[in-house]
């Protein structure tokens, strides 16, 4: 993994090889995602901390359950992943103590806010999510990576969430990502400003980095000398990051888009 280092806490952009799918279920699995599809897809990102007691009693488990079952509830849901967090990877992360999360991915940012207001997810919300989380941090950008970044059952994913030095504009934090991973490769990856900041505990960029497994994302990797060069770009705009790992389950079937 390439690691940019702030002060205190690494920015973890992935080892991009050129990745291939394991098998055909996989290859099939992203494709209905539909992921793939969406040149510049909407991130949406929550980060839940669940009660003890929530987890203890399987509560925490119910509510991943109904935040999953809004894929066939929701139109416009391109992409949606609810589940456990693997590994928290940074200082801030585990200040930060998130237990679960949710993914989704949208074509517009219209479909994200007809998704927040859709009553299955204002249900969702109210009798599974606010009854269970101790606390709750939100983020969503436009991918500015490239190339689409497809998951599939199976896949590991690393997030990342950063926030820049006073007087740094975020917009070169982005530019300097987008350099470092062409340096380093072709990449199953997407990054961006973070455009909803209410929830967001001050993160303002966001990125995650897909692997087909957790063995991928794990695997050393010493970097070129053009991706030292790049990282060296990144690291001084660097002011905290939180960075976590966890692993996409099946996929159940989206809504119709």
């Amino acid at each position: 993994m390439i690691c940019l280092k702030a002060i205190s806490s690494p920015l973890h952009l992935p080892t991009f090889r050129r990745l291939t799918p394991t098998s055909s279920l996989r290859a099939a699995a992203a494709m209905s995602s539909s992921s793939s599809a969406v040149a510049a897809p909407i991130e949406h990102f929550v980060l839940f901390k669940a009660r003890p007691e929530a987890v203890a009693s399987g509560a925490a488990a119910a509510m991943v359950s109904s935040l999953q079952a809004l894929a066939t509830l929701v139109p416009g849901l391109a992409y949606i992943h609810a589940g456990p967090v693997l590994r928290l990877r940074s200082p801030a992360a585990e200040a930060l103590g998130p237990t679960h999360l949710l993914h989704t991915r949208y074509a517009t940012k219209e479909d994200l806010a007809s998704y927040a207001a859709h009553p299955a997810h204002v249900a969702a919300v109210q009798g599974h999510v606010l009854p269970n989380a101790l606390d709750i941090t939100a983020v969503d950008w436009v991918n500015a990576a490239p190339l689409p970044s497809p998951v599939a059952p199976g896949s590991a994913v690393r997030l990342t969430l950063a926030k820049v030095k006073e007087g740094v504009e975020v917009a070169q934090l982005v530019e300097k990502v987008a350099a470092a991973t062409q340096a380093a490769g072709d990449a199953k990856v997407s990054f961006g400003e973070n455009f909803s900041p209410a929830r967001a505990k001050g993160y303002q960029f966001g990125m995650v980095a897909v692997f087909d497994s957790v063995e991928e994302l794990d695997r050393p990797w010493k970097g070129t000398g053009k991706v030292e060069e790049a990282k060296a770009l990144v690291r001084p705009l660097l002011d905290e990051v939180m960075v976590l790992d966890f692993v996409v389950g099946d996929a159940p079937t989206p809504a119709s888009l």
